[in-house]
């Protein structure tokens, strides 16, 4: 019988006009048996604010934060650390993000590097996009080594009035995928031996398609991108370089759901074959079977997500499980997944977190 998984899970604690209110308590780390399906709470830590997505170190012992806190020019990212056998999570340290709204953040491959990104909302402040810290020996975080400012507009004047850098994702060795909703942008940088940042390649997608979050194939070779504003999944092949090739773009929810339809988060399976997304408005997850050969991108089926606003996915390392943060539902559902077909069956399984934003399993 295999360990239980561990579950990081952050959930909004302090208000902000764009969310529908903050039910949760910060941090939170779980334990999860994919035999039985039991889930049970190992630690929490409330002295964080708004906790709204979150990266883990393989072990489980280092997390980091970010602080997404509405008026202020600058978020947070805290490290933490979480001992298992005592239950606990312990700040180790935060650091300023240079910049407001920070949405996302990704940990090195070798695990030198913190990569932030702020989505960014109206003027003032350090203003930047993509921010390095070097991770200490202790895993606290130094402060800032590099940024970079991104800038321009998309068509829709009420969402892309400027920049709104939303994720980083690791495209290949030392290179890095900026998704820029404001600017309908997908740009490249590489990341030197020193942290720092050189812009390569800039892919514009659909014009108003908002891209949010993207995966790389486990494979490499493809990039599969979730489109907020326009609901649909798109992939791109990824040369060594950076350079991306749109391939193909599927709608993420029927044509009639589309108008009242804002995408979230995007998923792959281990071995590559599905890619899922969430769907905010459908209240629905969709798959997609991927051709590896080509990118192209096959409908399997939209799955009621079991709540409302699903913001956050994630799959269990084995692969058997597929979990989804119901925002607005204030519980994260627990889904099966057949390998083989991709389909996804709600288990009856459930966890109640009051606002669930970010789901991470060690």
């Amino acid at each position: 019988m295999a360990e239980p998984c561990l579950i990081f899970v952050g959930s909004l604690n302090r208000e902000a006009p764009y969310f529908q209110g903050a039910r949760g308590t910060g941090l939170t780390v779980y334990s999860f048996d994919e035999d039985t399906l039991e889930v049970a709470p190992l630690a929490g830590f409330s002295g964080i604010d708004n906790p709204t997505f979150l990266s883990v170190t393989s072990g489980g012992h280092r997390v980091y934060a970010n602080s997404e806190i509405f008026g202020w020019s600058e978020g947070l990212v805290s490290a933490l650390s979480f001992d298992r056998a005592r239950g606990t999570l312990a700040p180790i340290g935060m650091q300023p993000t240079l910049g407001s709204i920070t949405a996302h953040n990704m940990i090195s491959d070798d695990g030198r590097w913190l990569f932030v990104v702020n989505y960014g909302m109206g003027a003032g402040g350090p203003d930047q996009s993509l921010v390095v810290y070097g991770i200490r020996e202790d895993g606290s975080l130094t402060p800032p080594v590099s940024s970079v400012q991104q800038a321009g507009t998309g068509p829709d004047a009420d969402r892309q009035e400027r920049s709104h850098a939303h994720s980083v994702t690791r495209i290949g060795p030392n290179l890095l995928l900026i998704a820029d909703l404001g600017t309908d942008t997908l740009t490249t940088y590489a990341v030197d031996d020193d942290g720092g940042l050189s812009r390569r390649h800039v892919c514009p997608t659909a014009p108003g398609a908002g891209p949010r979050h993207a995966v790389l194939h486990p494979g490499g070779g493809w990039i599969f991108v979730m489109n907020e504003l326009d609901s649909t999944v798109a992939s791109y092949a990824v040369s060594a370089d950076g350079r991306l090739t749109p391939v193909d773009a599927k709608s993420a929810v029927p044509e009639t759901a589309r108008a009242d339809n804002h995408c979230a988060d995007i998923q792959i399976s281990p071995d590559g074959r599905f890619v899922y997304g969430s769907n905010r408005g459908h209240d629905s997850i969709v798959t997609f079977a991927v051709d590896d050969a080509t990118g192209q991108l096959t409908h399997v089926a939209h799955t009621p997500c079991g709540g409302a606003t699903p913001r956050n996915l994630a799959i269990s390392p084995s692969g058997r499980h597929l979990l989804c943060a119901n925002q607005n539902a204030d519980v994260i559902t627990i889904f099966a997944r057949d390998a083989q077909s991709g389909s996804l069956t709600a288990t009856g399984a459930t966890i109640a977190v009051g606002t669930p934003m970010c789901i991470r399993f060690a």
